[in-house]
């Protein structure tokens, strides 16, 4: 029977965890006092220094986990990143893995997320991109998160998952807005006996697609999970942990801050402890 961990995405913008005044490096040790893994974000936009990664190791306790976000030219993101200009793409693989080496060298490196854009579709180019992928990284633990239909049609679903199992590659079960061919639906299934992961965007059709008016990702994630949706992932939940040793459920639906509240809540109806966090500041209630 596997272990359930639960988290958000990202550490610095939950107001709902912090009391007034704290500092924002301070952030991540209180976080870890509330749950045992995060997302990595801000690694997806650059290419972090391994001092960063460091100071975050050094931030949480000995059994804290690190879902670590693939940069954004590694998973065809990219538009003209300064980083990357005179990189070839070995080089670009070669400098992200030398930037994440603190969290393997600690022991907390629980994945590597490569979240795919939504025009990465289901051909026979991007399968074997992908295990090119699994093979300059062949020794960590890797998620793949797909964002296009075609991976999950009637003709390639099966495929697709067969295939993620061959090349021991994690499958990032969504739960996201079923709106055009840009977003996958649940496929609760497992591919990987150590790992799984589950990610929850929330389920705001309205604002899902991009319209090109404001601040559309500010209101794309801008979702808060009811009790009902919820109990539907707690059975799921009950199934799938008979298939693998561990599954992480990162909460990334937090324009209004409701990733917190939706993921105490879950941790709540699992009745699940963690028995490795951080030591907790004083709290006044």
């Amino acid at each position: 029977m596997s272990k359930i961990l639960v988290g958000v995405t990202g550490w610095g913008d939950h107001d709902s965890l912090y009391v007034s005044g704290v500092r924002q490096a301070d952030k991540l040790s209180t976080y870890a006092g509330h749950f045992p893994i995060v997302e990595i974000d801000s690694s997806f936009y650059a290419i972090q220094s391994q001092k960063n990664y460091e100071k975050w190791c050094n931030a949480t306790p000995e059994r804290f986990g690190f879902i670590v976000k693939a940069f954004q030219a590694l998973t065809g993101h990219d538009r003209g990143n300064k980083q990357i200009a005179e990189l070839t793409k070995e080089q670009l693989f070669d400098r992200y893995s030398e930037s994440i080496q603190p969290l393997r060298d600690e022991g907390k490196l629980k994945m590597i997320l490569f979240q795919f854009p939504p025009w990465f579709d289901c051909n026979k180019e991007n399968v074997s991109y992908i295990r090119w992928c699994r093979e300059r990284y062949k020794n960590d633990p890797i998620a793949i998160e797909f964002r296009h239909q075609s991976w999950f049609s009637p003709e390639w679903k099966e495929r697709t998952l067969d295939f993620l199992k061959r090349e021991q590659l994690i499958h990032v079960i969504c739960d996201e807005p079923q709106i055009g061919q840009g977003c996958v639906p649940i496929v609760p299934e497992i591919t990987h006996s150590e790992h799984s992961l589950i990610r929850f965007h929330g389920r705001n059709r309205a604002g899902w697609v991009y319209s090109g008016e404001g601040d559309w990702r500010a209101v794309r994630y801008n979702y808060r999970y009811n009790h009902v949706e919820l109990n539907e992932w707690v059975l799921r939940l009950q199934s799938l942990k008979e298939h693998t040793k561990e599954i992480s459920v990162l909460f990334n639906n937090n324009s209004a801050g409701d990733a917190v509240p939706n993921a105490k809540q879950l941790i709540h109806m699992m009745g699940v402890e963690f028995d490795s966090l951080a030591p907790r500041q004083m709290e006044l209630f």
